[in-house]
């Protein structure tokens, strides 16, 4: 008589039967396609007490602890993914120092990003990320430093570098620091000539679109005329959203979202273009462009870095293109 076969295994003693782990993987898949991602954490956590765990189900777990801001966990999870030398080695890593920052561990992200880019590990493609996430790290550092000392204080500004003729003659590094400063201040003593910085054809777009976005969140409440892109209009900032909050950034966003759910990092890079270009094209979001068409010329966009090629609406994607040179002074 033959001796039946046990349809089961054990994993550290545990009885697990046949399916349990991919069943919770599939559930917990299912749970981070719709955004539900505390349900998928305890799918995935109860799948790694029966099994390792492979590329796959620490990436899908690591990622769903980040989006449910369970960062120290998170960090675990792409510790113990990077040990074992993941195929998307890059991506697991910006996703590390993402979640380090968020931890407030700036001096380990420096030294890990330095160290990367050093050893040539971080390819060409992704070192002018690299460095604008090392740059954005120490600014960080930089300002909570300042913050710990006492030093960050309601700043005054000279009235006079704000008069049209003597602000347009600065460089526009300088014209984007004199409008940072003026977040910690009350910019109505020279909303006239604010205004007229705005009104005047010489000014960057993304100059105008910072001094709009000070309007609106001083509610400064006027008309001013808008030229950018050869639209004119006239508009008042109190009434209407700030850059992300107008109704087509919406729409573009969660299309961008609906068709990347497969692939997190192209959607990072995405969403960050999208958010990046809002600030630059600002009032007027994205002309009369087709929203749908719009959001597929981000996905071809970012694709192309990644060398995939499709065809896509050659006016939009040289839209694109002229906000991703304009967006530059960010």
């Amino acid at each position: 008589m033959k001796k039946k076969k046990n349809r089961y295994t054990t994993f550290e003693n545990v009885v697990v039967f046949p399916g349990t782990v991919e069943r919770l993987v599939f559930e917990g898949q299912e749970f981070v396609k719709n955004n539900q991602f505390e349900q998928a954490n305890e799918c995935f956590e109860e799948a790694l007490q029966y099994t390792e765990g492979d590329e796959f189900l620490l990436s899908l777990y690591a990622y769903s602890l980040y989006e449910a801001k369970s960062f120290q966990e998170a960090k675990e999870i792409c510790e113990r993914l990077l040990k074992i030398g993941p195929s998307m080695y890059i991506e697991v890593m910006e996703l590390y120092l993402t979640i380090c920052m968020q931890l407030k561990e700036y001096h380990h992200v420096e030294k890990i990003i330095t160290s990367l880019i050093e050893e040539g590990l971080v390819p060409s493609d992704k070192l002018e990320k690299f460095e604008r996430l090392k740059e954005l790290n120490a600014n960080i550092y930089g300002q909570l430093e300042k913050q710990a000392e006492g030093n960050i204080v309601v700043k005054q500004y000279e009235e006079e570098q704000f008069e049209p003729s003597i602000f347009l003659s600065l460089d526009y590094s300088e014209q984007v620091n004199l409008l940072h400063e003026l977040n910690f201040a009350n910019i109505r003593p020279i909303v006239p000539q604010l205004k007229e910085i705005v009104e005047n054809e010489e000014t960057h777009p993304f100059i105008k679109s910072l001094i709009l976005v000070l309007f609106k969140e001083q509610q400064v409440d006027m008309e001013v005329i808008v030229e950018k892109f050869n639209i004119i209009r006239k508009i008042n900032p109190v009434k209407i959203g700030l850059p992300t909050d107008l109704p087509q950034y919406k729409m573009i966003s969660n299309m961008v979202i609906d068709k990347l759910q497969q692939e997190p990092s192209i959607l990072e890079m995405v969403e960050y273009l999208i958010a990046k270009h809002s600030i630059v094209t600002y009032p007027f979001e994205w002309l009369d462009f087709n929203t749908e068409e719009v959001a597929e010329c981000y996905i071809d966009f970012v694709k192309q870095m990644f060398g995939q090629f499709d065809e896509s609406n050659s006016k939009i994607l040289d839209f694109l293109q002229q906000l991703e040179r304009l967006s530059e002074l960010q």
